[in-house]
Formats: C-alpha cells, structure tokens, sequence
C-alpha cells in the first residue's frame, strides 16, 4: 500500500473520530488530510524523545505508558493545528487510542496487499 493512500486511510480516521469522540472536532476534510500529515512527523520527530526521557516509567508500566505519550502528542496537535479542537486530556487520550487501533489496522492492511 502506499503511502499516499495510508495518508488518506490516517485523515479518515481522524475524521471518524471526531465524529464519535465527544470532545473532539474537525473543521474539515483539509483540516484532517493536515492532521494525518503532521501525526507522521510527530511521531518521527518527537515520540522517540519522549519515550526515551519516560523510559523509566514506560518500563514500569511495561509500555503502557506510551498509551499517555500518544494523548498528549493528539493534545499538542489540537494546539498548533487551526480547526482541530481537543476539549481535555482525557478526550485526547481516547481519540489516541482510537487512533492507534486505526493505525495498527491500516499497518495490517498493508501487509496483506504485500503478500
């Protein structure tokens, strides 16, 4: 699969989520297409910096603290990306979760076109 279209598969979750999510919401389809864009780079960039300053932690939770670091990488999105609210935390962090569902599904998806 390329990854133009994993690109398009990650913006339609973020719409899907919006739309379930109270607490959450998109301005538009533009605004979701911005938000997969800028989820990749964040998740390049800066969770790699943020697990290894909580490894600590994240060893002590047996990783599920990396459920925390994705809400507040999506809550950090809602704060540079114009047209994409987050109400709490806690609204972050379940639209993370959905999130990452989406992306292993897409992930999974993209390994049986590959077979």
């Amino acid at each position: 699969m390329n990854i133009f279209f994993r690109w398009i598969l990650m913006a339609l979750a973020f719409y899907l989520i919006a739309y379930f999510v109270p607490g959450i919401a998109i301005a538009s389809g533009v605004t979701a297409l911005i938000l997969a864009f800028f989820w990749g780079v964040v998740n390049v960039l800066l969770k790699p910096i943020l697990i290894l300053l909580t490894l600590p932690i994240t060893l002590l939770t047996l990783g599920l603290f990396t459920l925390v670091i994705n809400g507040f990488m999506f809550w950090v999105l809602s704060l540079f990306v114009k047209g994409f609210y987050v109400q709490d935390f806690w609204s972050a962090m379940v639209g993370a979760l959905l999130l990452s569902v989406a992306s292993w599904a897409i992930e999974k998806m993209g390994e049986k076109q590959g077979e």
